[in-house]
């Protein structure tokens, strides 16, 4: 069966920040990320992987693949070129065209820095991904963690 290689780690998400977030700009916003979606799952922060900050943990199995694993619910990634906001599994949602500046991966959000886009409207679509992830059917909730 395929599982997913990235998986929680035990390092300390300040440690983290600090070996891997170089820039004040992207540091200061991964705080402010931290907090925001801290306060949405109220569960703290994991790195995921190498470079992934999630939070939450569910262990789901494809109904369509073998495929089957641990994910965060919400996370992002302060790379070097944008943070990576892992706040969309690919659903529509017509919250995108008040977001802001921002491109679109197929499961991602990229933006440069917080303060190109619109907060209340990224925390509406954290809530919508939640409540996606939890009641799709491409995907069985075995542990909701």
């Amino acid at each position: 069966m395929t599982e997913i290689k990235t998986k929680p780690s035990n390092q300390k998400f300040e440690d983290f920040l600090n070996e891997f977030v170089p820039d004040e700009q992207k540091r200061n916003d991964s705080i402010e990320l931290i907090n925001i979606m801290k306060s949405i799952i109220n569960e703290d922060p994991k790195i995921w992987g190498s470079s992934i900050i999630g939070f939450g943990n569910y262990f789901y199995k494809s109904k369509r693949s073998s495929q089957k694993g641990n994910w965060f619910y919400i996370g992002f990634s302060p790379r070097k070129s944008a943070i990576s906001l892992y706040v969309n599994m690919g659903q529509e949602t017509s919250l995108l065209k008040n977001l802001g500046k921002f491109k679109m991966g197929k499961s991602c959000i990229y933006i440069k820095k917080l303060s190109d886009i619109n907060i209340p409207v990224l925390i509406e679509i954290m809530k919508e991904n939640i409540n996606f992830i939890k009641n799709n059917d491409k995907f069985e909730i075995i542990e909701d963690k």
